[in-house]
């Protein structure tokens, strides 16, 4: 049975991550109070000694010595922890939990106790220039709000965590804006101009799968920058234009379709003239000619027959 567990052991991965956990602790005012009455204890002993001879006076020195000395180092212990801040506590290389709670507080004064900051940052990607699912080049670039959940694997499972953050988001910006088009040009795909919501939430859970392993949480990502890259903005503004006054001539030639086919019917309906096929081409085409032309047009009376 010992061989077993000594081969379990063996086999265990020796980077195993470190979850938090609370250390151990006592408010410090209490150990500034002790310490204050031993000192006086140390120092009366002291005093004390300087009236006396021999062999008690040297075990009053001693005594009074060794107090301050334990005194001095039990005082190593005590932790400020400022709100925000928490203090992870290490005990000859050995993670021993962590402090959250704001205060004066007193550990163990051999231990070594790692500041991390718990409050909440914003992190601006740097402007990346990359490449769309359609092969344009873009520049993008992102701000994360993110936050340190777990101490522990901020400090032992990554170098720098903060570092890891930037690091990590500038690799999850340069792959959500490869796997999606700058714009869907009426497809009804998803792209990144179109849809900046669900782009962002996607960039979230990609960016928060990336980083929980240093114990970060991802509060919120957003697009700060989205553009076509100068090499090539002025083609597909271009391109925009071009679609915009295509769609903008579909939606009058729609309307001056409708018009011309309402104002025969009506003059039909009411019988105010007789018109043959031709004499109605000629007129759709010159209703559609005024309608959809973009100079203003120019009345011309006819004052002779109907036919002429």
């Amino acid at each position: 049975m010992a061989a077993e567990v000594l081969v379990a052991e063996g086999n265990r991965p020796a980077g195993r991550a470190v979850s938090e956990f609370p250390a151990r602790f006592m408010p410090g005012l209490r150990v500034v109070v002790l310490g204050i009455v031993l000192i006086l204890v140390a120092v009366a002993l002291i005093v004390l000694a300087s009236h006396e001879s021999g062999g008690l006076r040297t075990a009053l020195i001693v005594i009074g010595a060794v107090i301050l000395v334990l005194v001095a180092v039990a005082l190593r212990g005590l932790t400020p922890v400022v709100p925000g801040r928490a203090r992870v506590v290490q005990l000859f290389g050995q993670y021993r939990g962590t402090i959250r709670n704001a205060g004066l507080q007193w550990v163990n004064p051999f231990t070594e106790r790692i500041e991390v900051s718990t409050r909440i940052r914003n992190l601006e990607s740097a402007q990346a220039k990359v490449n769309d699912a359609d092969g344009n080049p873009i520049e993008i670039a992102a701000v994360v709000v993110w936050e340190v959940r777990d101490t522990a694997n901020a400090v032992y499972s990554v170098d720098d965590y903060a570092k890891f953050v930037a690091i990590q988001t500038e690799t999850a910006v340069r792959h959500i804006a490869g796997s999606y088009p700058y714009d869907s040009r009426g497809s009804g795909a998803l792209s990144l101009r179109d849809n900046a919501d669900e782009i962002t939430q996607r960039l979230s859970a990609e960016l928060t799968d990336r980083v929980k392993s240093a114990g970060v949480h991802v509060i919120e990502t957003r697009l700060t920058r989205l553009s076509y890259a100068p090499e090539i903005a002025q083609a597909m503004l271009r391109q925009q234009q071009a679609s915009a006054v295509v769609g903008a001539r579909q939606r009058i030639v729609e309307g001056a379709v409708g018009m011309v086919k309402l104002a025969l019917e009506r003059l039909e309906d009411e019988g105010v003239v007789e018109l043959d096929e031709e004499r109605k081409a000629a007129m759709v085409s010159n209703l559609l000619v005024v309608l959809c032309s973009e100079q203003a047009t120019q009345q011309v009376v006819n004052t002779g027959s109907l036919y002429s």
